[in-house]
């Protein structure tokens, strides 16, 4: 009786089935698209390295984007965020309803703070956990996937894991709960109007994430 496995059964991890991360081609010599081709090209830089650093200016050996669909219109993402906002400020003006936390109430003897931060706190969480689930899940929130877009990871194409949407989300969302909703927005949102070569907001940079159009 012997004691050697059986072929192939080696301690080998499950093969990412994510359909969105860019895969090796496949065939003979396949390997990982940031092996050296047969040419004998070095692999590209890791992230952040390289000449102009991953946003310098113009298209560079080992440009990340390469194989990926083409970067989203702005215009678009910003009408996909303004109806994900429409979509979670009913259910947070549903929520505070039904508790009875409202605005600033205002009468000639006190101002209630307490309820006003209380919608702050009710608004954050919603609104990052309606973007860290969503886009954990498939890159998409509703606004996105009714506008064909999706946020894929900079380095790989992929699905952003749970933490990595978490910290898109919060960048976005918690300034725009507690301080500064409107100013917030139009700066973290609109960065991706100016920046290149990736057209990422303030959270996508955060995040070393990008949005891209569907496929």
């Amino acid at each position: 009786m012997t004691t050697e496995p059986p072929p192939g059964s080696g301690d080998q991890p499950p093969e990412d089935d994510d359909r969105f991360r860019k895969r090796p081609p496949q065939g003979e010599g396949a390997g990982s698209p940031y092996d050296a081709p047969h040419g004998g090209q070095p692999p590209p830089p890791p992230y952040g390295q390289g000449p102009g650093g991953p946003y310098g200016g113009g298209p560079h050996p080992g440009d990340p984007l390469a194989g990926m669909p083409p970067l989203a219109d702005s215009g678009k993402r910003t009408l996909a965020r303004i109806i994900d906002m429409i979509l979670v400020g009913i259910v947070v003006w549903l929520v505070t309803w039904g508790f009875n936390v409202h605005e600033y109430n205002v009468d000639s003897d006190r101002i209630e703070v307490g309820k006003s931060l209380g919608q702050s706190v009710v608004a954050a969480v919603l609104y990052i956990a309606y973007d860290t689930f969503l886009i954990s899940r498939s890159g998409q929130t509703l606004g996105k996937k009714w506008l064909g877009m999706r946020v894929a990871n900079l380095d790989n194409g992929a699905t952003p894991s749970v933490q990595t949407s978490l910290v898109r989300a919060s960048v976005l969302w918690l300034p725009f709960a507690f301080c500064c909703a409107c100013v917030w927005t139009i700066i973290c949102g609109g960065w991706s109007f100016f920046d290149k070569p990736y057209k990422q907001g303030l959270h996508d940079k955060a995040a070393k994430t990008v949005v891209v159009t569907m496929t």
